[in-house]
């Protein structure tokens, strides 16, 4: 099975709304000049969904959120739904993205929940897994990714409501990056575990992304190997320059 790349970019906490349009524009611009061979989308603060999304309708970038809570509606002050994000134009969610483990504490299990209500919501999941420097130098990056990755993807999920982003912590905004060949053991590594889990057919259609300072000067590397499927992009989305350069390195 054929798996089109995906380029994501994770704008995180920036951008105010002239800025987010103005950005957003400029991405559906360089498509319609001349499409890539990968899909785009962009991940704009939750602030940002419902001008980001209208600025882009009608072109080929998708438009997604940050981050959803697993319940559809309640008493969550501060908290987005996954259908609040589908009702904006959105078709995409991050969730558990480092940080969100990091700075709030989210566990495996809360993950799969927002998970659950993005796949209910009609929008894809992007579930993210990775490990940290203690962990890496430790040498549990395949284990705590694969305990990530089991505890994380709901029951039921499928290739085409589903997608991984292996995002090793330490390299996420610090400019370093592992070696393609550490890249392309634990994609691997998922991907082999996907099919034990959930069957040949899940493995061969699921995309797995790679999420840690991906940049111009090293998309076209990463993006050759194997089992990685596009990138969860940070900083270099901020730039319609660098986003694009990364999005033409795709094979």
């Amino acid at each position: 099975m054929a798996r089109r790349p995906l380029i994501a970019g994770n704008w995180k906490m920036n951008g105010l709304k002239a800025d987010g349009v103005a950005l957003a524009k400029g991405v559906a611009a360089k498509i319609a000049e001349g499409a890539p061979a990968c899909d785009l989308l962009v991940c704009p603060p939750a602030t940002l969904v419902d001008a980001v999304a209208q600025a882009v309708a009608g072109s080929a970038l998708a438009v997604g959120g940050q981050d959803c809570h697993a319940k559809v509606s309640g008493a969550h002050t501060g908290d987005v739904s996954a259908t609040a994000l589908k009702d904006l134009g959105a078709s995409y969610v991050i969730v558990g993205h480092s940080e969100r483990r990091a700075d709030h504490g989210e566990s495996d299990a809360q993950v799969n929940a927002k998970a659950v209500a993005a796949h209910a919501a009609g929008l894809v999941a992007i579930i993210c897994i990775g490990e940290t420097e203690k962990e890496r130098d430790a040498g549990l990056t395949i284990k705590v990714v694969g305990e990530q990755f089991l505890g994380s993807l709901p029951k039921g999920a499928t290739a085409a409501n589903t997608v991984i982003a292996y995002e090793p912590v330490w390299a996420i905004g610090t400019g370093r990056t592992p070696s393609t060949a550490d890249v392309a053991e634990v994609h691997g590594a998922i991907r082999s575990l996907a099919k034990d889990t959930c069957g040949a057919e899940f493995a061969a259609g699921v995309k797995i992304l790679y999420g840690g300072s991906m940049k111009p000067s090293n998309a076209k590397e990463l993006l050759a190997l194997e089992d990685v499927d596009g990138g969860l992009i940070g900083g270099a989305s901020l730039k319609v320059e660098d986003f694009w350069a990364i999005a033409q390195s795709c094979p």
